[in-house]
């Protein structure tokens, strides 16, 4: 099937603050190809991670097989149950330079901290600075994917408790991820001179 179970759904995308034993990477996506105004639908589906391999670089690949054509525009949607790592965030930003005629969105269930390295938070910052559009997740995000990708036997999407609060608190941390560092710099002074 080209949707995902409801169960799996629900597991993998649900935006816990601390989401243990959740070790796979799902990923629901969305190609269009711009023409003038209009958009038109190529494909969507959803992949998960594969023996040794990451989800965003098994897209990579799939998308990069379709020989796409320079003279067109492609945006592509992700929604994802966990932010990309350091390396998977090198491989995007460095897709993104190569093919300046697409435009990528994702948009994030939870981030995703290693802790034995703490380079996630650059490798966003890079991911965002390739001209990547990143953000957490809201219900509007859930809703859309629990309808698009989502085996729903015609049920409502309802919510889980915590979800809006857990959507505010990673968006807060991803702003804080993305500010840039003289703005940062700026706040340490300004904290310094209030003595705080």
């Amino acid at each position: 099937s080209i949707l995902m179970q409801r169960r799996l759904f629900l597991y993998n995308f649900r935006n816990l603050r601390k989401a243990k034993g959740r070790r796979e990477t799902y990923l629901c996506y969305v190609v269009k190809r711009r023409d003038s105004a209009t958009s038109c639908s190529l494909d969507f589906g959803y992949l998960r991670n594969q023996m040794g391999c990451h989800v965003e670089v098994l897209f990579l690949r799939y998308i990069a097989a379709w020989d796409l054509d320079p003279g067109r525009c492609y945006r592509i949607t992700w929604f994802t149950s966990w932010s990309p790592c350091y390396d998977c965030a090198q491989h995007i930003a460095s897709f993104l330079r190569s093919y300046p005629n697409l435009t990528l969105r994702i948009f994030m269930a939870r981030l995703y901290f290693c802790e034995d390295r703490k380079a996630e938070p650059e490798g966003l910052r890079r991911l965002h600075k390739a001209g990547a559009q990143i953000a957490i997740m809201t219900f509007k995000d859930f809703f859309y994917c629990w309808n698009t990708f989502v085996e729903n036997r015609e049920q409502a999407f309802k919510g889980w408790e915590g979800l809006h609060e857990n959507s505010v608190h990673l968006a807060r941390k991803l702003r804080r991820i993305l500010l840039p560092l003289y703005e940062v710099d700026d706040l340490r002074d300004a904290f310094k001179i209030l003595g705080l």
